[in-house]
């Protein structure tokens, strides 16, 4: 029986555009000024560096650590809020999440940092309807959604994995990590390339997606 639905948050419930102004224009326009170069020429540098470092160290998804490498002296809190205004949610999310809280505890689960993932969540009002919000990398220390990552989850929620079921929109860590190790999951392909019995398309199939498993 499940008892409490996880979510992914960017993608998922809020479209990434947030994100990604945050990380490529907005860190490129501070760091354009304050070294007085131009932005093309400071886009150009900070991108090479996010790849040089990449996705899958910690390093990446850490503002303050990109802060403190580029030498800059701008607060990264601000920076978060001069761009919240470009913090969207999906049309269909609030509706989604007012359905399901009737039922079942829901919790968030991201690999965000948990500066981000906490703005987001207060901005859209979305934090009433979570009774816990996780980030794999601030709680957990790691990068990506693992099986080990679900078991601690488990752990402090103190379920069992067949209590438990979660959504989001990587086919990977947010779909088959989780039944590695028995939890539900269910796979929001927004762009429709994959079909299967636990892939929906938008969170308005999730009801019945959930009580159809």
């Amino acid at each position: 029986m499940i008892k409490i639905i996880s979510f992914d948050l960017d993608g998922t419930l809020v479209k990434s555009t947030y994100a990604d102004k945050v990380w490529l224009e907005g860190l490129p326009t501070l760091y354009s000024k304050e070294k007085n170069i131009p932005l093309q020429q400071a886009k150009e540098r900070i991108y090479t560096l996010y790849k040089e470092v990449g996705e899958d160290k910690k390093e990446w998804y850490d503002i303050d650590w990109w802060f403190k490498k580029f030498d800059l002296k701008g607060s990264w809190q601000n920076l978060l809020i001069n761009y919240r205004e470009k913090i969207e949610l999906f049309p269909e999310t609030i509706e989604t999440l007012e359905n399901l809280n009737k039922n079942f505890k829901l919790i968030i689960l991201s690999n965000a940092k948990i500066e981000f993932i906490e703005i987001q969540l207060k901005e859209t009002k979305l934090i009433q309807f979570f009774e816990y919000v996780f980030s794999s990398l601030s709680d957990f220390d790691t990068v990506k959604k693992t099986p080990e990552v679900y078991k601690k989850i488990l752990s402090k929620l103190k379920i069992k994995p067949e209590e438990l079921v979660h959504v989001g929109d990587n086919r990977e860590f947010d779909y088959r990590s989780p039944k590695k190790i028995g939890i539900k999951s269910i796979y929001l392909n927004r762009d429709k390339k994959y079909r299967g019995n636990h892939v929906i398309y938008s969170l308005s199939e999730l009801k019945n997606a959930i009580y159809n498993y």
